[in-house]
């Protein structure tokens, strides 16, 4: 699916995705990555849901972002909340969905002038 929005230029967005692969301002990803609206994490370690430990979200607590969306692939699928304790303990929010939702989320978020992260699972 090709997505657009426009009037955020020098900002992440993400541009297209389909199975397998996320594009992020037309460069295509096909690797987990972390996506901030001014910076790119590209081939983030964790490769599933699985090998997700509380070290991981220990990073993205300290990425200065109020709300983290994970992306874990075609399904939805939850943490163990004690994984994601780190953010719980800094007050940023976290939502769980699967990974074309939060590409759509996180530009809708990032259009409002959120700082947004998401870390996607692919």
């Amino acid at each position: 699916m090709k997505l657009h929005l426009s009037q955020h230029p020098g900002q992440n967005l993400f541009t297209n995705y389909g199975a397998g692969y996320v594009m992020v301002n037309q460069q295509r990803f096909e690797q987990s990555l972390i996506v901030l609206p001014d910076r790119l994490i590209a081939d983030w370690e964790p490769r599933s849901l699985d090998e997700l430990t509380e070290a991981h979200f220990a990073f993205l607590a300290g990425l200065d972002a109020e709300v983290v969306l994970l992306g874990t692939g075609a399904l939805l699928r939850f943490p163990h909340p004690r994984l994601t304790a780190p953010l719980a303990a800094q007050r940023i929010g976290f939502e769980v969905m699967d990974t074309y939702a939060a590409a759509r989320t996180y530009n809708i978020l990032m259009g409002e002038g959120r700082r947004v992260a998401a870390a996607l699972l692919l």
